[in-house]
């Protein structure tokens, strides 16, 4: 039975990410059961199975994909050196659009859907709060710890990602328009702006 089990973890899976790559490619209004199974080379009985329904499937995928861009913080948070300075850093650089873009053609996907979208909408908006609270919680630990300087933590973490949201559909949507050593820079001087940090 534990097979089994692992077996169909492991179709799920496999139907989530590529659901994702087409997304991220056609768009949430272009995505299809039959070419996730196409994809997959299996029937889209088999797709539905497993998810029921299309918003299904795609409210999973969206869920999926948080959980693994988190856990991916998770680990480079857990490689960081121990200074809460170092480890928001990681979890800015990683949070902004300085990485892949497909997985921001994702995002800025799933936030345009989510306007016609109620119920996307609250997928998105509690994904994006998962992230914003792993930033406000590391600026309340730098605080503590006497690294930051700020009376508000989840106001200075909203701003950050706000800026880093912004400047993704920048890099993402409008080809390239501002580059990553752009980013960069106006991270560093939002920082020093914002936590006290030097650029």
């Amino acid at each position: 039975m534990p097979r089994v089990k692992k077996e169909v973890g492991a179709r799920r899976e496999e139907i989530l990410t590529t659901a994702l790559d087409l997304i991220t490619e056609r768009g949430v209004s272009g995505l299809r059961g039959s070419d996730v199974a196409a994809r997959l080379g299996v029937s889209t009985a088999l797709v539905f199975y497993h998810f029921e329904s299309l918003d299904n499937l795609i409210f999973s995928a969206f869920r999926h994909a948080t959980d693994r861009d988190l856990a991916r913080l998770d680990r480079l948070l857990a490689e960081a050196d121990g200074s809460v300075t170092e480890r928001l850093r990681t979890a800015l650089n990683e949070y902004g659009p300085t990485g892949a873009a497909p997985s921001w053609r994702l995002w800025i996907e799933g936030w345009a859907t989510s306007l016609r979208n109620p119920e996307l909408r609250g997928v998105i908006r509690t994904l994006d709060n998962r992230w914003r609270a792993v930033v406000t919680d590391l600026i309340g630990q730098g605080v503590a710890a006497g690294e930051f300087r700020t009376a508000d933590p989840r106001g200075a973490a909203w701003r950050l990602t706000a800026m880093l949201d912004g400047l993704a559909v920048q890099r993402v949507a409008f080809d390239e328009a501002v580059s990553k050593t752009d980013v960069t820079n106006w991270m560093s001087t939002a920082l020093a702006a914002e936590l006290g940090l030097a650029p």
